[in-house]
């Protein structure tokens, strides 16, 4: 096997994507960095050792290549070729706003309140 691999064929190997088409597709648009350089080329020759960013379903990925592939194995055998640097995805969603003391309390308000007052947590 050679030291050098295709960037949408490693893609598509270490499962990140369905079809390699799609690998194709994201790296042709520049949406994929390679040691912080944009790649439009999916033939891009991915050695092990360099690190990829990527948009993946609204979360970046950050993936440090640690082996290249000779097929699209399992999951098991598709996650050792690479260690994932992403930072914990954030929780985006907002809260539940809360009564803030301004005008009448709801009558959940009321009823939270009531426990509250009747069974204290100690």
């Amino acid at each position: 096997m050679s030291d050098t691999q295709r960037l949408d064929q490693w893609l598509w190997h270490a499962r990140f994507f369905k079809t390699r088409s799609l690998a194709t597709k994201l790296v042709a648009t520049g949406q994929v960095r390679v040691d912080g350089d944009k790649v439009q080329k999916p033939s891009h020759a991915l050695r092990p050792g360099q690190t990829l960013t990527f948009k993946q379903a609204k979360q970046i990925r950050v993936i440090r290549v640690k082996a290249l592939a000779s097929r699209r194995g399992p999951a098991p055998e598709a996650q050792e070729l690479y260690t994932d640097l992403s930072p914990d995805p954030q929780n985006n969603t907002p809260e539940n706003p809360r009564f803030e003391g301004k005008g009448r309390p709801t009558g959940k308000d009321r009823r939270n309140a009531r426990l509250m007052r009747d069974h204290p947590l100690e």
